[in-house]
């Protein structure tokens, strides 16, 4: 890696430097995520995704922080009013931050030049308020604390400096802009001056400085910014945060210092946002036994803290995780931020490492915990995601599921983190190593990557998550040899790679690998059988004992009030769990497979002769539920002796 002046960041051939969401990665690292122009979605499924997102959801998201006064709170501080009203929560500041980087990603694909302005106009407004000495953060800048970081488990003013390095980072190199990386830079020096041994002692309540800051370092070369990251992941668990809070140390996740912590605890988008930039951390320095306690960590949440939709959080109390295996189903929290922050965490894991288990999480995340988060059209939210809802239920809170996905909320972080997501989309597909290039996830799409032995570009068609059909096709490929590795879910029994004339089995939670000299217009073909499969609830946990819930390839499947018979009640089911069929519904959505599942009654009448059999149950994929009313359903379903 090159090193070079904070205010020089380090650049590519194109004269930029272009890399995703995680830029590069230190020789510890099994993988290397390839440039930010190197992969392009080109429709299907998540194109389409992508360009709601930009068609919608951005530019709504516009409208609601200048309906907010968010840039207000800016434009008080520079025009240096005193006193000067704030509007919303304290950490505003982050949320338009977040949404300027969803911006950013989108101006780099589309070069659209309303987002270009956007970027140039506020990041202008952002500079306008920033002190002298690099301290930017409106909420206290406008009088409502006496200092700077009074209240350091409370005011997010280190979170907010996170969401702004972030934002700049990625402002950079999706356009080479850098007028706000040297905003967020002058922050980071401030910082750096502020915070670490000998200096002031402590840490932001609300983790995410750590993933920043070492952006921050792998786009300028600047080794201060990985030490202050280091200090900021080392300094929590020794009780620095007073927490003045029922929920106690756990909440800011400072209970138990990060090196000892087993399984992921408190609140979890806090826990999570910690673990992946501890995992940063624990790349960029080579700290090995580190990184083997976060996959430990990693893994534990995993087997015991996580919904089968990748949902994290099981507590509305503190929007924390629970105990292991506390996982209720209608009162789950499963907050649609906490889910990115897993696909954050395990796309580190999955670089560091190259294990396939990480990116089955990213997929099974994106598609049952974090696509639920938003409408079809682009344009409401869900901030926390039940996985059942009873009828007769009201919601007391905008943030419960019986109330429907809502426009926005007083706390828009679910929208904002949303939009720079699926912003970014396209830079989970694939990643580059010595030996050639990795598919992570399928979707229609153009790979191009430099490999030491030349460039390859390849091109992925697929009507994934539809179908399980994957083609590749070689455009242009270096003579030398290299490998091509296709990454085959753990749910994929039976899935087969057929490589010309040759078709071989592909394993299961492994990456199919074909290394040879590669001919432009060869095709390789994924076959990934999607057979609709009944899973059964984990015995220790009293929400899902004696249930099984449906899925079909990497979907999980719910089950409406709105698409059963009259005969057929949501709230008193009981599935034979033996029988599962699928129907393609060319109406519902535009077309969209539906698994049908048997229903018995639950007290037959011994009595009587021939029963008439109960209508079947439909199911359809969980994210699209509530896109057309709001009633009873359900994702985990009571069997009659699930699996004998």
């Amino acid at each position: 890696m090159s090193v070079s002046h904070p205010s020089t960041p380090a650049t590519d051939t194109a004269g930029r430097q272009a890399w995703g969401p995680v830029g590069p990665v230190s020789s510890v690292a099994a993988l290397t995520p390839l440039p930010l122009a190197a992969i392009e979605l080109t429709g299907g499924f998540l194109g389409r995704l992508q360009q709601a997102n930009s068609a919608m959801s951005i530019p709504r998201g516009a409208d609601h922080l200048e309906r907010q006064k968010a840039w207000v709170n800016f434009d008080n501080v520079a025009a240096g009013v005193a006193d000067a009203e704030y509007h919303g929560p304290c950490f505003e500041d982050g949320e338009a931050y977040k949404w300027l980087e969803a911006v950013a990603w989108d101006a780099g694909r589309t070069n659209d030049p309303q987002l270009l302005e956007w970027l140039s106009s506020y990041s202008r407004r952002i500079a306008a308020a920033q002190d002298d000495d690099g301290y930017l953060n409106t909420f206290v800048q406008s009088g409502q604390r006496a200092g700077r970081y009074e209240r350091l488990a409370w005011d997010h003013e280190i979170f907010n400096a996170g969401a702004l390095i972030q934002s700049a980072v990625a402002q950079f190199r999706a356009t080479g802009l850098t007028g706000l990386l040297e905003t967020a830079t002058r922050t980071a020096d401030h910082l750096d001056r502020t915070f670490g041994p000998g200096k002031q002692e402590g840490t932001c309540g609300h983790p995410l400085i750590e993933m920043a800051l070492v952006e921050l370092y792998r786009t300028t070369g600047d080794s201060r910014y990985l030490d202050l990251a280091r200090y900021f992941v080392d300094v929590r668990g020794h009780d620095l945060l007073d927490p003045t809070h029922a929920y106690g140390d756990a909440y800011h996740s400072d209970r138990v210092p990060v090196r000892d912590t087993i399984v992921p605890e408190g609140h979890a988008v806090r826990a999570v946002y910690l673990a992946a930039g501890a995992t940063d951390v624990a790349i960029e320095t080579g700290d090995l036994q580190l990184l083997d306690q976060l996959r430990s960590q990693w893994q534990n949440m995993v087997d015991q803290k996580m919904y089968v939709t990748g949902g994290l959080g099981s507590r509305w109390e503190g929007e924390a995780f629970g105990d292991p295996y506390e996982l209720p189903s209608d009162r789950a929290y499963a907050e649609t931020c906490a889910a990115i922050a897993g696909m954050q965490w395990s796309w580190r894991l999955l670089l560091a490492t190259g294990e396939g288990k990480y990116a089955d999480l990213i997929e099974r995340q994106l598609y049952n915990a974090v696509l639920p988060g938003v409408s079809l059209d682009g344009d409401s939210y869900f901030y926390a995601n039940a996985l059942q809802v009873r009828a007769g239920a009201v919601a007391t809170d905008t943030r419960m599921a019986a109330g429907g996905r809502q426009h926005w909320f007083g706390c828009s972080c679910c929208p904002t983190n949303l939009m720079r997501t699926l912003g970014s989309l396209h830079t989970y597909l694939a990643s580059s190593s010595e030996d050639g290039l990795q598919i992570h996830q399928f979707a229609s799409a153009t790979i191009q990557a430099d490999l030491p032995v030349g460039q390859a570009v390849v091109t992925m068609e697929t009507a994934y998550p539809w179908s399980g059909r994957v083609t590749l096709t070689i455009q242009d490929s270096p003579r030398a040899s290299w490998g091509l590795r296709l990454r085959v879910p753990a749910w994929a029994t039976g899935a087969t790679l057929q490589v010309g004339e040759s078709t071989l089995a592909a394993e299961p939670g492994t990456y199919v690998h074909v290394e040879k000299s590669w001919t432009p217009g060869e095709t390789v073909v994924l076959d990934l059988p999607l057979t609709p499969r009944f899973t059964a609830g984990h015995h220790r946990s009293d929400s899902t004992r004696g249930c099984v819930a449906i899925e079909r390839g990497p979907l999980v499947y719910a089950v409406e009030q709105v698409d059963q018979a009259d005969a057929v009640v949501v709230d008193d089911l009981l599935i034979d769990p033996t029988i599962l069929e699928e129907e393609y519904d060319e109406e519902l959505f535009g077309g969209v497979p539906v698994v049908i599942a048997r229903t018995i009654p639950r007290q037959p009448d011994p009595t009587a002769g021939d029963q008439v059999p109960l209508p079947p149950v439909r199911a359809i994929p969980y994210f699209m539920w509530a896109n057309r009313e709001v009633g009873p359903m359900r994702v985990w379903l009571p069997a009659s002796n699930p699996f004998g």
